[in-house]
């Protein structure tokens, strides 16, 4: 079964430096021959996961966790169990798994780990304590080859065993890749596309000045001055998910996926990037939030802004990204649609075709469409 569900949506930020690049400007592109606003899709995702994980649609055992401390992770869980001073065990059953432990207690690089494969490492250790504290003592110059030499062969399978993703939603929408461990890695079922203006975009400066507060009344000026860069930008953002691939990723448990599903649906339009809000506080929702069910191959929609979209006096850029949005949908469908697919939104402009889907009312009925539309081609 070949099924994609895309989001497609029109969002306009207020000035704000939502993702900055490594001079602190906010990032950019060049699209259309004219230079975007951008916000990556690394950006996104991590706003995306975070805003999912505080919905009460996806039980805990089923997030996930990116971190480089897993050592100090596990010692917290192992200490429940009545485990203290556990570091020699774990560095030993993580060397079986194929990861080592640094000088300062952080994995070489960081993990994107299911909280059910880390409590099922914990539980690996309290099981086989005995045996990892009777195993050849380590050191961190020894090599990875080494290390995993003095695990006993038993705890080396189990631990591989353990690292599945423990059908964490995360893992499985968004994928994973552990250098030193390729046979855990996880294909994402869900891609997500840098967002970009639809209309080109300038960067601009605010130029600020700091008083201190306890200078005396012969210290005039300012006790620091400084720039901060920032854009204002109406932003294109699309996603599409894989629902094979994420049943797949989930074990064939489609009941989570659905959960999934409804999760990632309010979340992106609820999820926006961290960056300078406390500067900015640019805490603007989406105008158009679109959904489609498509059967053929997924469509960005991001052609439709190659020319940029010019302000006019009477209309907003966002009714008139909408518009232009609409549009091009129409010709990329009817050249290359199968005639099948199925759109539903909310729009807050007034610019999206009434007859192009089925309007909602709200975001939490929006997502309940997706996944009822979603639990009904899973069924059949």
């Amino acid at each position: 079964m070949s099924l994609f569900v895309e989001y497609h949506l029109i969002q306009n930020f207020a000035p704000s430096n939502l993702n900055r690049d490594d001079t602190g400007a906010p990032k950019d592109a060049i699209f259309g021959g004219h230079r975007r606003a951008r916000v990556s899709s690394q950006c996104l995702k991590r706003a995306i996961r975070l805003k999912a994980a505080q919905l009460a649609t996806i039980p805990a055992e089923y997030q996930a966790v990116r971190t480089k401390k897993l050592k100090q992770l596990l010692e917290e869980r192992l200490a429940t169990l009545g485990r203290n001073d556990a570091q020699s065990h774990i560095e030993r059953a993580l060397a079986g798994a194929g990861l080592k432990i640094k000088d300062d207690g952080k994995t070489e690089y960081l993990l994107f780990l299911g909280k059910g494969e880390i409590d099922g490492l914990a539980e690996l250790i309290h099981k086989h304590w005995d045996a990892l504290g009777n195993a050849p003592g380590g050191n961190n110059k020894a090599s990875k080859k080494e290390a995993k030499a003095s695990v006993p062969a038993e705890i080396v399978r189990e631990a591989k065993t353990l690292l599945d993703g423990r059908k964490a939603i995360d893992i499985a929408l968004f994928g994973r890749m552990l250098a030193d461990l390729p046979e855990v890695n996880r294909d994402a079922a869900c891609q997500v596309a840098h967002a970009i203006s639809t209309h080109k975009v300038e960067r601009e400066f605010d130029y600020f000045t700091a008083v201190d507060d306890m200078g005396g009344e012969d210290e005039t000026g300012a006790g620091m001055i400084g720039q901060v860069e920032f854009n204002s930008a109406t932003f294109y953002r699309y996603a599409v998910i894989d629902i094979a691939k994420l049943v797949e990723n989930l074990r064939d448990d489609r009941n989570l996926a659905l959960a999934g599903i409804e999760a990632f649906t309010e979340a992106i339009a609820r999820a926006i990037p961290s960056g300078k809000q406390n500067t900015f506080a640019a805490h603007n929702p989406p105008s158009f939030v679109g959904v489609v069910l498509r059967r053929t191959s997924p469509f960005n929609l991001a052609n439709a802004f190659e020319k940029p979209v010019w302000p006019k006096p009477d209309r907003e850029l966002t009714a008139l990204s909408v518009e232009r949005l609409a549009a091009h949908e129409v010709q990329v469908a009817t050249f290359y649609g199968d005639g099948t697919d199925s759109w539903a939104y909310l729009d807050m402009t007034g610019a999206w075709p009434s007859d192009m889907g089925e309007a909602q009312s709200s975001l939490a009925g929006l997502a309940q469409w997706v996944r009822d539309r979603v639990g009904a081609e899973l069924e059949h």
